[in-house]
């Protein structure tokens, strides 16, 4: 067999080694597999087949040896570890003991309709909630990537996406209930949850995260009824979707009126605890003479408490905050919202 890095440096690697094995597959073969992998997974394998196509003899065997090689460090163990750890039970317990012990170990699972979401478009996925209730809109997105559930946020009533972001950001653990009336809504049937099962998704990071990937006119406009529902939630999901490494998205005019006009005192401790990239940057802005001072500063402070400079950090985000309102200062990540 050719040596690992050998082979590494002369055949596809990645995707494109993944997409040559499957080729190599009977058609059930190839489509069992791909029907274990996420939308996202398929229509990359998908499009490097294509590309594959005319692969030579010798990247075939070198993607061949790679997966054996690999193949060769891995167990078994995982697999139908769900139907073996059952059996054990069932024998040391009995069915009904077992299945009550199972009911409370076992992993929480996605349902049929939370698998369904991953495979259809924003619009589908709007229409479909766009009548439920705000709660039933709310665990929908919850259990969606951020950017996708941001599209379907944006296509819903408008009066509606402050209250159904505020629902994603209270969401606590869901009940067996609560996927059964997914169930219903996405797949129009009733189909029983597992007993006892719970999925943890939710919370104001989540709610955060799906706000962030809307356009900035939905963001401004959501954020501002959320403040009317709930201030503190409100402040909470703004911190978590500004942070301070974001002060990194400013350009260099706008990244210099910030400094201009946070008190060195807090731009000192703040940039304490900066990581590396954004400190040199922020020192770039300034000249020489202020960037060596503010250098010395750091170095004279010692070690500092992290809460100390969190709270420095903070007070800097939100002058950056009062800039970008007055229009002084455009933050960065909404750029197609131009005009």
């Amino acid at each position: 067999m050719a040596d690992i890095e050998t082979v590494e440096a002369t055949v596809p690697g990645g995707c494109e080694a993944a997409a040559i094995l499957l080729m190599l597959l009977s058609e059930e073969e190839a489509a069992d597999v791909l029907s274990r992998l996420d939308p996202e997974e398929v229509q990359q394998l998908g499009g490097a087949m294509f590309g594959v196509a005319d692969v030579s003899e010798r990247q075939v065997n070198g993607v061949l040896d790679l997966f054996v090689d690999r193949a060769r460090a891995r167990t078994t163990i995982g697999f139908g570890a769900d139907k073996h750890i059952r059996g054990m039970m069932s024998r040391a317990l009995g069915p009904d003991r077992a299945d009550n012990v199972l009911a409370r170990i076992t992993p929480p699972t996605r349902t049929a309709a939370l698998d369904a979401l991953k495979w259809m478009d924003p619009r589908t996925i709007a229409t479909l909630i766009e009548h439920e209730h705000p709660q039933i809109a709310a665990l929908v997105l919850a259990h969606l990537d951020p950017p996708i559930a941001a599209d379907v946020l944006q296509l819903l009533d408008e009066e509606a996406q402050a209250d159904i972001i505020y629902r994603v950001a209270t969401l606590g653990p869901v009940t067996s209930e609560a996927l059964e009336d997914l169930e219903r809504v996405l797949l129009r049937q009733v189909t029983r949850a597992s007993s006892g099962s719970t999925s943890s998704r939710g919370g104001a990071s989540e709610a955060a995260k799906i706000v962030n990937s809307t356009r900035q006119t939905a963001e401004l406009r959501i954020i501002k009824s959320l403040n009317k529902i709930d201030k503190t939630l409100a402040r909470t999901i703004e911190d978590e979707m500004f942070v301070f490494d974001n002060l990194n998205d400013l350009d260099e005019k706008g990244l210099g009126m910030l400094l201009r006009t946070v008190d060195n005192d807090i731009l000192v401790v703040a940039l304490k605890g900066a990581e590396e990239k954004l400190r040199n940057r922020m020192l770039g802005c300034m000249s020489s003479r202020a960037a060596q001072s503010i250098q010395d500063d750091i170095a004279a402070r010692g070690p500092m408490r992290l809460a100390e400079v969190q709270d420095a950090q903070k007070e800097m985000l939100a002058v950056a905050r009062r800039l970008a309102d007055a229009g002084t200062i455009m933050l960065g990540g909404k750029g197609d919202d131009y005009v």
